[in-house]
């Protein structure tokens, strides 16, 4: 392996985890933001409010998103099994 080929699969890692942490982080920054928003307009001052509905959103995502993540990560891992396999 070259240095571009080691490049290429460590931006491709990168892209990867980037494309699995998204959908996770996307929810839990709306929720979090919609729960703040929520207590501003109220004024309900509690800190601890925002982690069950973040937890329970957060969890749902995963339960939804998890074929798509291992979608993603066997056709990961059957790229790096064909560059080893090419060597």
């Amino acid at each position: 392996m070259n240095g571009a080929e080691v490049l290429d699969v460590g931006r491709d890692a990168i892209w990867l985890t980037l494309q699995l942490s998204a959908p996770i982080l996307v929810v839990g920054l709306v929720v979090g933001v919609g729960i703040g928003l929520m207590q501003a307009l109220t004024q309900i001052q509690e800190a601890t409010l925002v982690f069950a509905p973040k937890i329970v959103a957060i969890f749902v995502t995963l339960l939804v998103c998890l074929p798509f993540m291992g979608a993603l990560m066997n056709g990961f891992m059957h790229q790096i099994a064909a560059r080893i396999a090419g060597m």
